[in-house]
């Protein structure tokens, strides 16, 4: 089944435009692109949320650091898009999930328009959680849903390694330690082990920690690998497969 263009779903998640006849027979037989639907809709949703917040404590830094990097990444695209991705081929070894491969390019606006609201939703969730923590005065302990260490991947150097967690505020915590120079940027990615599909959570920016937004509908039984990746700023939104951290989520 041919799939409806992402761009077209994060217009229609935007409000930008109206669903036609066609759009709402495919969504009607196709789960695939509601559940795509649904996930920037909400995260959408959660954007025009912040808009009523007042008087709330500013975000976390490394949301901010989180933000900046998919902004400069996305301000880098037009000046880069005529260079090429290397070819990296990681070793496979015995045991080892086979690597990532590319995929087809997708246009500049589904990167910025996915980058405007998913940086909206990041701080809006960590604000709303900071609110929260101040309100009585002692810090939460998160419910952790699911969890994976983090081990180097391929050619990744050994030393390299790190921590997921799946919070039940929907999020995905990321902790990483020495991690390789890259001229490019991190993405982290969630890996259906079966059949290697896959699909961006959001960058990791320049610190070690990270929270970022998961889809409400995902499914964790299906998606259950975490995968840190070096990419570079080509105007291609597919894994590089350059994959440097991996686990798999249990819990």
């Amino acid at each position: 089944m041919q799939h409806l263009e992402h761009d077209r779903l994060v217009f229609l998640a935007l409000g930008e435009s109206e669903v036609d006849v066609s759009d709402r027979t495919h969504l009607d037989a196709c789960p695939h692109c509601r559940a795509e639907l649904d996930s920037l809709r909400h995260v959408a949703g959660l954007g025009a949320a912040g808009q009523e917040l007042r008087d709330l404590p500013d975000p976390p830094e490394h949301v901010w650091q989180g933000i900046m990097a998919e902004i400069t990444a996305a301000e880098e695209l037009p000046r880069l898009a005529d260079r090429q991705r290397p070819d990296v081929t990681d070793p496979v070894t015995t045991g080892t999930p086979p690597p990532v491969p590319r995929r087809s390019r997708r246009g500049r606006w589904s990167r910025l328009a996915t980058t405007a609201v998913t940086a909206v939703a990041a701080a809006t969730v960590a604000v709303i959680g900071t609110a929260a923590v101040l309100r009585d005065g002692t810090p939460a302990e998160p419910t952790v849903l699911a969890s994976a260490p983090l081990a180097a991947y391929g050619s990744t150097p050994p030393t390299a390694r790190g921590d997921a967690r799946v919070l039940g505020s929907g999020e995905l915590h990321l902790h990483v330690t020495n991690l390789p120079a890259v001229p490019g940027y991190y993405e982290v990615w969630l890996i259906n082990p079966q059949n290697m599909e896959m699909f961006s959570v959001g960058v990791l920016g320049d610190g070690s920690d990270v929270l970022l937004p998961l889809p409400p509908n995902v499914d964790l039984g299906q998606y259950s690998v975490v995968d840190v990746s070096a990419e570079e700023f080509d105007n291609n939104t597919a894994h590089s497969g350059d994959s440097l951290l991996r686990g798999s989520l249990t819990g």
